[in-house]
């Protein structure tokens, strides 16, 4: 199903209906404190519009989704396929604490503890399995996919809190479309020589360039895992094509901020 637009205060983010139960968002650019170029839900840290600004900004959104920003465990990316369990000691680290770990991945079954990864472009996913009550956050852009950090997100969920995939739920957030998403042939054979023929569908070559299909891949990939078509949502929407709603690496380049993708285990 497609995910469910909301605004709160000015505040815009986006649910998936086969997360809830549990707290859970993607953020827009849209709500938030910051000035141009960042403005105005800027969730990177180390730019511009300053660490009493980017703390508003997580305030904010953490005051729609009834979580703590206090209580925040934010992802240091790094296009990789670890996968880190996240405890109380975590809560804080990326925006009140350094990060002491490089993850692309946030696991936890913490109730409250908030798991942050970003984007700009790249696929998000959030995860969750209602018979444990764990959830994780994955950032997933074209490296990441190609080397399975969703499958290893599902996989590295089950086996830390003993679900089973077919229980999991997966929410795939806005990302780059193949509409927008051009490139020579490095991406679409990484793809290949990961997925096989799984991936044939969500690569086209148009002239000399491809176009592919990152939400479709990341998808191929929780399937693989054993996740239930069925337990899946997605959103439509492409982040290059809509810069007036989301942050566009390939539209705006480093002059720009992060959206995000954020869940929370119930309790």
């Amino acid at each position: 199903m497609p995910l469910e637009t909301h605004e709160q205060n000015g505040l815009i983010w986006l649910s998936a209906s086969v997360l809830s139960g549990v707290r859970h968002g993607f953020s827009t650019r849209l709500g938030g404190a910051s000035p141009a170029p960042w403005d105005s839900l800027n969730l990177r840290t180390g730019q511009g519009d300053g660490q009493e600004v980017l703390r508003e900004n997580y305030r904010r959104l953490c005051a729609c989704l009834g979580l703590e920003a206090e209580r925040s465990v934010l992802a240091r990316q790094v296009h990789e396929t670890t996968v880190r369990v996240c405890t109380s000691a975590d809560a804080g680290k990326g925006l009140l604490h350094p990060r002491d770990y490089t993850a692309d991945a946030l696991i936890s079954n913490e109730p409250g503890l908030a798991l942050f990864v970003f984007s700009a472009d790249c696929g998000t996913i959030l995860l969750y399995d209602p018979e444990t009550s764990a959830v994780g956050a994955v950032h997933a852009g074209w490296r990441g996919c190609a080397a399975g950090i969703a499958a290893n997100a599902v996989k590295a969920l089950c086996e830390t809190y003993g679900g089973e995939p077919a229980d999991v739920r997966a929410a795939l957030g806005p990302c780059i479309g193949p509409c927008c998403f051009e490139t020579d042939g490095d991406v679409p054979a990484a793809m290949e020589a990961a997925l096989g023929k799984a991936a044939d569908s969500c690569i086209e070559r148009r002239g000399v360039k491809w176009h592919v299909d990152l939400k479709g891949l990341n998808r191929q990939w929780l399937m693989q895992a054993g996740v239930l078509p069925e337990h899946i949502d997605e959103s439509g929407l492409c982040t290059a094509c809509r810069p007036d709603l989301f942050w566009s690496h390939r539209k705006m380049g480093e002059a720009r901020g992060v959206q995000c993708a954020v869940i929370a285990a119930p309790g």
